[in-house]
């Protein structure tokens, strides 16, 4: 069963059961066109909870800057809302960063992290594909796809959790998007070479990993999770 619910922060999507996963979306993005390639076969074994950042399905465009503390905060809100006291996080591309937050600000939420084509902080490689990225969907205007586009990219630009790597105590599965022209592989290392203990795997992707490789990206999440079970929603 599949159920979507407006909290007073984040609308959320909740299917499956079992241990908790708990889903965080990139910039541009959102839950179902990020991770709906995988999250019905990740139910199967898991409560699936996916939160949409303000501007992006339906959750309302936010009246202020995004921050990446008070993002975290909602997303584990939006976890606890759904059931949910302990869950693994997975962060994708900004998600990633919104998931290490998570993370250090509620570690004894946290049962295990995992970072696809994540970043810690942008390069100027990258930085410069963000400056032109957020020109371009802020000229869209109202017309841009999503509304909150622009807030995302504008909070890429901002983040900046290499202070909080130290800090992540859950089990840590890093995955390194090796085709990646948007969030270079080399993001990737700078995270898996920071977070105690961290596991660090290479896949045949580039960026749109849902497009590039679904089956083996849900395979090695699954595979990690089996490890690290957490607790149940």
């Amino acid at each position: 069963m599949t159920t979507t619910t407006q909290s007073p922060d984040l609308a959320t999507t909740v299917l499956g059961s079992g241990p908790a996963l708990l889903l965080a979306h990139g910039a541009g993005g959102g839950i179902q066109p990020n991770y709906g390639a995988v999250m019905t076969r990740w139910a199967r074994r898991h409560t699936v909870i996916g939160p949409d950042y303000p501007g992006t399905g339906a959750t309302p465009r936010s009246p202020v800057p995004l921050d990446l503390d008070d993002l975290a905060d909602r997303l584990v809100d939006s976890a606890v809302r759904a059931g949910a006291e302990r869950f693994a996080l997975h962060g994708y591309s900004l998600g990633s960063a919104v998931a290490v937050r998570a993370a250090v600000r509620h570690p004894e939420r946290v049962t295990a992290l995992v970072l696809a084509a994540g970043f810690a902080h942008p390069d100027p490689a990258f930085r410069a594909l963000l400056t032109a990225w957020h020109d371009d969907v802020a000229a869209a205007g109202p017309a841009a796809d999503p509304p909150g586009a622009a807030d995302h990219v504008d909070l890429c630009l901002r983040v900046d959790t290499r202070a909080d790597l130290p800090r992540v105590a859950a089990p840590t599965l890093v995955i390194a998007t090796a085709q990646d022209d948007l969030v270079a592989p080399s993001h990737s290392d700078v995270l898996a070479e920071a977070i105690p203990g961290a596991r660090r795997v290479d896949l045949a992707s580039g960026h749109l990993i849902w497009e590039d490789a679904p089956e083996e990206w849900a395979r090695l999440v699954e595979d990690f999770l089996a490890e690290h079970p957490g607790g149940a929603a």
